[in-house]
């Protein structure tokens, strides 16, 4: 059969299993495996078992996985949220937008804590959004900053979906967690410029916390003093890793330790808070293992088809160049990220995209940071960006889904043009790996 008709059959059979609602993990599994058998026999089914246990269970970076989701975790369910939102609000409450901006700045702490997309929304969701209702906060802007800063965790190390890429692409994790720390900033910076202006021009939009409420600078000090450990927990997992003391599972699992020591410092470890916090490991774990699994089946197939090389010539033979194939990819990326999650994205795209980035000519770190920004946007676009059904999900109930669409249309455009500077500008991301690693 040739691999242009294969390439057909596999795209209206993932299709067809998506739409018909299946999980997205059994879809690709069942796919490959039924390929597998009516092309090449019974016999042939050892090559997907050996490629799971094999290739993917035998992965040591596969442990960095569930210990950073129980980091994440634990820093959830400990209520260090809670603390480093109220010492950022005490700071900035006065100002317009100060609790937006500090929401922002929670959610980007927390980014670097969990790896986890909708952790930082749930969490601030909770926290933070009935904080700045309350004060009178315009709801379009309440909700827009704490959707949008809760998917910082999908680009600021030590995203999930960044392991998640560096093994299938076969790219350092190392490198490309430094290389998200500047365009995950850049973004942050953008939102809260963005804030900082529209309650300037509007002042409604953001009212500052009346004059009586807010503290002395020695009681400032004092409750600035919850920040201290989640920072020194980020700097111990990232200087572990970029300073070449451990890997990234390692630096995990370090993660995971310090999250757990932090938590019985804020005396919130009891028997039901690890139930939920394993429970909840648990689930989110085998979810995403269960996806690499059926990826890995889909890819096996395909790849030994000859099908990625079918769409490398494909794309070669467009006329569209460097910059057109690019824009082409991260068009196709941004449409199945509005309705698929983005690990499942990494396993679908990965073996195609990796043959072309290589053709190309474009750096893989470069283009794995490109990648996530993608996933990153399309992770709040309407309609069925996830993290605004997170959102949906902690609102309040006279909160509408539609007043969360348009709430998140500004912060989009944003990363939208975060994206297209990074693209432009390389360097942005490629810096930090360069320093660290070298060229």
């Amino acid at each position: 059969m040739e691999p242009g008709m294969i390439t057909l059959l596999l795209v209206i059979c993932m299709i067809f299993g998506l739409v018909s609602g299946l999980p997205i993990a059994f879809v690709l599994g069942a796919i490959g495996t039924i390929f597998t058998y009516f092309l090449w026999g019974p016999h042939a089914m050892l090559m997907i078992t050996s490629t799971i246990f094999g290739k993917a269970m035998m992965s040591f970076g596969l442990l960095a996985i569930p210990l950073f989701i129980l980091m994440g975790n634990i820093l959830q369910h400990s209520g260090i949220a809670d603390r480093l939102f109220s010492a950022f609000y005490i700071w900035g409450g006065r100002l317009g937008g100060g609790l937006a901006v500090a929401a922002i700045i929670v959610c980007t702490l927390f980014a670097a804590m969990t790896g986890i997309g909708g952790a930082g929304t749930v969490t601030m969701g909770l926290i933070a959004l009935p904080a700045m209702i309350s004060r009178g906060y315009n709801k379009k802007l309440a909700l827009g900053c704490i959707g949008a800063g809760g998917a910082l965790g999908i680009l600021l190390p030590p995203s999930i979906i960044m392991i998640i890429y560096g093994m299938i692409t076969q790219t350092s994790i190392g490198k490309l967690f430094a290389a998200g720390i500047l365009p995950g900033l850049l973004l942050a910076a953008l939102f809260v410029v963005y804030i900082l202006i529209i309650c300037k021009l509007y002042p409604s939009y953001g009212p500052g916390v009346p004059e009586e409420e807010t503290l002395t600078l020695k009681e400032k000090v004092v409750n600035t003093k919850s920040v201290i450990g989640p920072l020194l927990l980020i700097l111990a997992v990232l200087g572990a890793i970029f300073g070449g003391f451990a890997t990234p599972t390692e630096g995990a699992a370090i993660g995971a330790f310090g999250s757990l020591i932090l938590m019985i410092a804020s005396r919130k470890l009891n028997w039901a808070s690890f139930r939920d916090v394993s429970l909840s490991t648990l689930r989110y774990s085998c979810m995403v293992l269960w996806i690499i699994f059926g990826a890995y089946c889909f890819s096996t197939i395909y790849t030994a088809l000859g099908a990625s090389t079918f769409f490398s010539n494909l794309v070669q033979d467009l006329p569209f160049g460097y910059w057109g194939v690019f824009i082409l990819l991260q068009v196709i990326f941004f449409v199945l990220g509005t309705f698929l999650d983005p690990g499942a994205i990494v396993m679908i795209t990965a073996p195609i995209a990796m043959p072309v980035v290589k053709l190309m000519g474009y750096d893989p770190i470069w283009f794995g940071v490109i990648f996530v920004m993608n996933m990153q946007v399309a992770y709040i676009s309407p309609p069925f960006g996830y993290n605004l059904f997170y959102l949906k999900s902690i609102a309040p109930p006279e909160i509408e889904i539609k007043d969360i669409y348009l709430a998140i249309i500004p912060f989009v455009v944003i990363q939208i043009i975060a994206l297209i500077i990074v693209a432009i500008f390389p360097q942005i991301a490629l810096w930090i790996p360069d320093l660290l690693f070298g060229v």
